[in-house]
């Protein structure tokens, strides 16, 4: 594994984000990307040894596209200078729920968990019922002091409880989710030096299962809108 070679070209490539020097350095793309998939195998076997429904995934399958969708956006950059990716289940699908990656210099990585997309509101409805029915376990889990030492419940939120749900319910903050997510930061440094990053990357992930548990039990049967 070959961090500081992924920072390397990320670094680069956020100097010189047009499509000229994209192509005319597609080998180093190669050899990055190459490099990252290494970094997703490794992990794969490591987070396998506390969950083993993600060890048929093949890294090439969970990972995102650095070319980005500009048409509706402000900022025209041609490429997003990151590598990403999402191990779960079933790959780099929302859900269910998995261990998310994203590696991109100037402190902006991150190792994150949960539901991220906020725009199923049939995945919503059901973490939102689940709670409902499972607020002892929701707290008992956010305040683990393991858990509470590295996280916060992240998500979008609506400002006040949707209708169909008490104002007063213990857990009522959460039911304003549309999404909950984890997030934990990563500094350039801690990236570039790979035995520590997957260290710090497979405690994190295992520390965050059990939240990714509880949201796939209760997305227990959702399916992803037909495209």
């Amino acid at each position: 594994m070959n961090t500081q070679l992924i920072m390397d070209y990320l670094s680069a490539l956020s100097l010189h984000n047009d499509r000229e020097w994209y192509h005319a350095n597609k080998e180093d793309y190669k050899k990055a990307n190459a490099a990252f998939e290494q970094l997703l195998e490794a992990l794969i076997l490591e987070i396998g040894k506390f969950d083993s429904s993600i060890l048929h995934n093949q890294p090439k399958d969970l990972t995102f596209k650095i070319v980005r969708d500009t048409r509706f956006s402000h900022d025209k950059s041609p490429y997003n200078p990151a590598f990403r990716a999402h191990i779960s289940a079933k790959g780099k699908l929302p859900v269910p729920v998995g261990y998310y990656l994203m590696i991109k210099p100037g402190n902006q990585s991150f190792l994150g968990g949960g539901l991220f997309a906020d725009m199923f509101k049939d995945a919503t409805t059901m973490i939102r019922d689940y709670i409902v029915l499972h607020g002892e376990e929701w707290e008992r889990m956010i305040h683990e002091p393991a858990f509470a030492d590295y996280f916060t419940v992240r998500g979008t939120a609506l400002k006040n409880v949707p209708a169909g749900y008490a104002k007063d319910h213990p857990q009522a903050e959460y039911l304003k989710f549309k999404s909950w997510y984890l997030e934990y930061p990563l500094n350039d440094q801690e990236v570039c030096d790979a035995e520590a990053f997957m260290g710090k990357a497979v405690e994190i992930f295992q520390t965050m299962k059990p939240f990714n548990d509880y949201l796939n039990k209760a997305l227990a049967g959702f399916q992803m809108p037909a495209r």
